[in-house]
Protein backbone atom coordinates (compact mmCIF):
# COMPACT_ATOMS: atom_id res chain seq x y z
CA UNK A 1 0.00 0.00 0.00
CA UNK A 2 1.02 3.29 -0.82
CA UNK A 3 1.61 5.87 2.32
CA UNK A 4 2.40 8.60 0.23
CA UNK A 5 -0.43 11.58 0.89
CA UNK A 6 1.51 13.56 -1.83
CA UNK A 7 2.72 15.88 0.56
CA UNK A 8 6.30 14.89 1.22
CA UNK A 9 7.14 16.70 4.57
CA UNK A 10 4.36 15.42 6.14
CA UNK A 11 4.79 12.07 4.53
CA UNK A 12 8.33 12.11 6.04
CA UNK A 13 7.28 13.76 9.83
CA UNK A 14 4.30 10.57 9.93
CA UNK A 15 7.18 8.61 9.21
CA UNK A 16 9.06 10.03 12.03
CA UNK A 17 6.41 9.71 14.68
CA UNK A 18 5.30 6.27 13.63
CA UNK A 19 9.38 5.28 14.31
CA UNK A 20 8.91 6.71 18.04
CA UNK A 21 5.55 4.54 18.50
CA UNK A 22 8.07 1.93 19.51
CA UNK A 23 10.03 3.83 21.69
CA UNK A 24 13.49 6.00 22.36
CA UNK A 25 15.19 6.55 19.41
CA UNK A 26 18.70 8.20 18.84
CA UNK A 27 18.79 9.91 15.68
CA UNK A 28 20.84 7.19 13.85
CA UNK A 29 18.01 4.82 15.18
CA UNK A 30 15.58 7.65 13.47
CA UNK A 31 17.72 7.33 10.44
CA UNK A 32 17.56 3.02 10.13
CA UNK A 33 13.93 3.30 11.15
CA UNK A 34 12.64 5.62 8.73
CA UNK A 35 14.96 5.46 6.12
CA UNK A 36 15.40 9.25 5.51
CA UNK A 37 18.26 11.19 5.11
CA UNK A 38 20.37 11.79 8.06
CA UNK A 39 20.01 15.66 8.07
CA UNK A 40 16.45 15.46 7.06
CA UNK A 41 15.44 13.30 10.18
CA UNK A 42 17.28 15.33 12.24
CA UNK A 43 15.39 18.92 11.19
CA UNK A 44 12.03 16.86 10.90
CA UNK A 45 12.47 15.36 14.60
CA UNK A 46 13.76 19.08 16.22
CA UNK A 47 10.40 20.84 14.00
CA UNK A 48 8.25 18.03 15.82
CA UNK A 49 9.79 18.61 19.16
CA UNK A 50 9.52 22.50 18.99
CA UNK A 51 5.77 21.82 18.52
CA UNK A 52 6.14 19.41 21.13
CA UNK A 53 4.74 16.41 19.43
CA UNK A 54 8.43 15.07 20.06
CA UNK A 55 10.13 15.50 23.14
CA UNK A 56 13.49 14.24 24.61
CA UNK A 57 14.53 11.68 27.56
CA UNK A 58 16.79 11.66 29.85
CA UNK A 59 19.57 10.12 27.34
CA UNK A 60 19.17 12.93 25.09
CA UNK A 61 16.99 10.45 22.81
CA UNK A 62 13.75 11.58 20.87
CA UNK A 63 10.53 10.52 22.26
CA UNK A 64 6.87 11.11 21.34
CA UNK A 65 6.03 14.86 23.09
CA UNK A 66 2.90 16.07 25.59
CA UNK A 67 0.97 17.50 22.94
CA UNK A 68 0.35 14.12 21.27
CA UNK A 69 -1.28 12.90 24.50
CA UNK A 70 -3.14 16.14 24.72
CA UNK A 71 -4.85 15.59 21.53
CA UNK A 72 -5.62 12.18 22.41
CA UNK A 73 -7.37 13.07 25.13
CA UNK A 74 -9.39 15.91 23.64
CA UNK A 75 -10.38 13.31 20.89
CA UNK A 76 -11.31 10.84 23.85
CA UNK A 77 -12.95 13.66 25.66
CA UNK A 78 -15.24 14.39 22.39
CA UNK A 79 -16.06 10.56 21.54
CA UNK A 80 -16.80 10.65 25.75
CA UNK A 81 -19.13 13.32 25.27
CA UNK A 82 -20.48 12.18 21.91
CA UNK A 83 -22.15 8.99 24.00
CA UNK A 84 -22.56 11.38 26.96
CA UNK A 85 -26.36 12.40 26.62
CA UNK A 86 -28.39 9.84 25.80
CA UNK A 87 -26.57 7.48 28.43
CA UNK A 88 -26.88 10.18 30.95
CA UNK A 89 -30.57 10.56 30.03
CA UNK A 90 -31.06 7.17 30.36
CA UNK A 91 -29.72 6.90 33.71
CA UNK A 92 -31.54 9.73 35.07
CA UNK A 93 -35.11 8.26 33.39
CA UNK A 94 -34.11 4.54 35.31
CA UNK A 95 -32.99 5.88 38.50
CA UNK A 96 -35.10 8.87 38.59
CA UNK A 97 -32.32 11.20 39.98
CA UNK A 98 -30.27 13.77 37.97
CA UNK A 99 -27.20 12.16 36.16
CA UNK A 100 -23.98 13.32 35.76
CA UNK A 101 -20.32 12.84 34.33
CA UNK A 102 -17.16 14.17 35.59
CA UNK A 103 -13.81 14.21 34.39
CA UNK A 104 -10.47 15.26 36.96
CA UNK A 105 -8.88 18.18 36.01
CA UNK A 106 -5.78 18.63 38.16
CA UNK A 107 -6.46 18.95 41.87
CA UNK A 108 -10.63 19.39 40.84
CA UNK A 109 -13.42 17.80 38.94
CA UNK A 110 -15.64 19.03 36.38
CA UNK A 111 -18.92 18.29 35.25
CA UNK A 112 -18.96 17.59 31.23
CA UNK A 113 -22.52 16.48 31.36
CA UNK A 114 -25.45 15.92 32.67
CA UNK A 115 -29.52 15.09 32.87
CA UNK A 116 -31.62 16.66 35.23
CA UNK A 117 -34.74 15.22 36.70
CA UNK A 118 -37.52 16.79 34.89
CA UNK A 119 -40.07 17.64 38.47
CA UNK A 120 -39.43 18.45 41.85
CA UNK A 121 -35.96 19.07 43.69
CA UNK A 122 -33.30 19.54 41.32
CA UNK A 123 -30.05 18.78 42.46
CA UNK A 124 -28.06 20.49 40.35
CA UNK A 125 -24.82 20.34 39.05
CA UNK A 126 -24.75 22.69 35.65
CA UNK A 127 -22.33 21.22 33.17
CA UNK A 128 -18.91 23.17 33.40
CA UNK A 129 -19.27 23.16 36.94
CA UNK A 130 -15.65 22.74 39.00
CA UNK A 131 -15.95 20.83 42.58
CA UNK A 132 -13.42 19.60 45.04
CA UNK A 133 -11.91 16.09 44.54
CA UNK A 134 -11.62 16.11 48.50
CA UNK A 135 -15.48 14.75 48.73
CA UNK A 136 -18.24 13.11 46.97
CA UNK A 137 -18.81 9.80 45.50
CA UNK A 138 -17.05 11.13 41.58
CA UNK A 139 -13.60 12.18 43.71
CA UNK A 140 -13.63 9.09 45.33
CA UNK A 141 -13.55 6.98 41.89
CA UNK A 142 -11.64 9.46 40.01
CA UNK A 143 -9.07 9.32 42.83
CA UNK A 144 -9.59 5.03 43.82
CA UNK A 145 -7.28 4.00 40.76
CA UNK A 146 -4.57 6.74 40.93
CA UNK A 147 -0.71 5.92 41.06
CA UNK A 148 0.25 5.34 44.67
CA UNK A 149 2.01 8.82 45.05
CA UNK A 150 -0.94 10.92 43.69
CA UNK A 151 -3.12 9.15 45.61
CA UNK A 152 -1.42 9.73 48.42
CA UNK A 153 -1.20 13.87 48.00
CA UNK A 154 -5.28 13.50 46.90
CA UNK A 155 -6.35 11.93 50.20
CA UNK A 156 -4.58 14.58 52.39
CA UNK A 157 -7.73 16.75 53.50
CA UNK A 158 -10.03 14.43 51.85
CA UNK A 159 -13.62 13.18 53.33
CA UNK A 160 -12.75 9.90 52.45
CA UNK A 161 -10.01 7.64 53.77
CA UNK A 162 -7.42 5.15 51.96
CA UNK A 163 -9.26 2.26 53.63
CA UNK A 164 -13.30 3.51 51.76
CA UNK A 165 -11.05 3.84 48.24
CA UNK A 166 -9.93 -0.02 48.62
CA UNK A 167 -13.92 -0.81 49.56
CA UNK A 168 -14.16 1.73 45.81
CA UNK A 169 -12.14 -0.66 43.75
CA UNK A 170 -13.24 -4.02 45.30
CA UNK A 171 -16.54 -3.37 44.08
CA UNK A 172 -16.10 -0.89 41.42
CA UNK A 173 -18.59 1.92 42.72
CA UNK A 174 -18.84 4.75 45.40
CA UNK A 175 -21.41 5.97 47.61
CA UNK A 176 -21.31 9.54 49.72
CA UNK A 177 -23.94 10.55 52.34
CA UNK A 178 -23.95 14.50 52.95
CA UNK A 179 -20.25 14.55 51.84
CA UNK A 180 -19.48 17.35 49.60
CA UNK A 181 -23.17 18.69 50.64
CA UNK A 182 -24.99 18.44 53.78
CA UNK A 183 -28.70 16.83 52.49
CA UNK A 184 -27.02 15.17 49.12
CA UNK A 185 -26.13 11.57 48.80
CA UNK A 186 -24.92 10.62 45.35
CA UNK A 187 -23.40 7.11 43.84
CA UNK A 188 -20.74 6.88 41.04
CA UNK A 189 -18.49 4.65 38.80
CA UNK A 190 -15.73 4.49 37.02
CA UNK A 191 -15.68 5.06 32.82
CA UNK A 192 -12.25 2.72 31.42
CA UNK A 193 -10.65 4.19 28.18
CA UNK A 194 -9.65 2.14 25.72
CA UNK A 195 -6.08 1.13 28.26
CA UNK A 196 -8.36 0.47 31.05
CA UNK A 197 -7.23 3.65 32.75
CA UNK A 198 -10.26 5.58 34.58
CA UNK A 199 -10.90 8.55 32.74
CA UNK A 200 -13.82 9.81 34.06
CA UNK A 201 -16.92 8.87 36.87
CA UNK A 202 -20.72 8.75 36.14
CA UNK A 203 -22.53 9.99 38.51
CA UNK A 204 -26.15 10.19 39.82
CA UNK A 205 -27.15 12.48 42.72
CA UNK A 206 -29.98 13.48 45.00
CA UNK A 207 -31.41 14.30 48.59
CA UNK A 208 -30.55 11.48 51.15
CA UNK A 209 -35.02 11.47 51.69
CA UNK A 210 -35.15 9.82 48.26
CA UNK A 211 -31.80 8.28 48.08
CA UNK A 212 -31.55 6.66 51.80
CA UNK A 213 -28.68 6.72 53.69
CA UNK A 214 -27.51 3.78 51.57
CA UNK A 215 -27.72 4.75 48.21
CA UNK A 216 -25.45 2.12 46.41
CA UNK A 217 -28.16 -0.28 47.17
CA UNK A 218 -30.44 1.58 45.19
CA UNK A 219 -28.46 2.82 42.59
CA UNK A 220 -25.12 1.08 42.49
CA UNK A 221 -25.82 -1.35 39.41
CA UNK A 222 -27.64 1.28 37.10
CA UNK A 223 -24.75 3.53 37.21
CA UNK A 224 -22.18 0.50 36.91
CA UNK A 225 -24.13 -0.11 33.79
CA UNK A 226 -24.27 3.54 32.49
CA UNK A 227 -20.32 3.40 32.75
CA UNK A 228 -20.07 -0.07 31.20
CA UNK A 229 -22.06 1.62 28.00
CA UNK A 230 -19.73 4.58 28.08
CA UNK A 231 -16.52 2.67 28.25
CA UNK A 232 -17.59 0.06 25.60
CA UNK A 233 -17.96 3.01 23.34
CA UNK A 234 -14.56 4.63 24.07
CA UNK A 235 -13.21 1.11 23.38
CA UNK A 236 -14.81 0.88 20.10
CA UNK A 237 -13.54 4.02 18.94
CA UNK A 238 -10.17 3.75 20.24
Amino acid sequence: MDNSSGVGVLDKAALVLSALESGPATLAGLVTATGLARPTAHRLAVALEHHRMVARDMQGRFILGPRLAELAAAAGEDRLLATAGPVLTHLRDVTGESAQLYRRQGDMRICVAAAERLSGLRDTVPVGSTLTMKAGSSAQILMAWEEPERLHRGLQGARFTATALSGVRRRGWAQSIGEREPGVASVSAPVRGPSNRVVAAVSVSGPIERLSRHPGRMHAQAVIDAAARLSEALRRSG
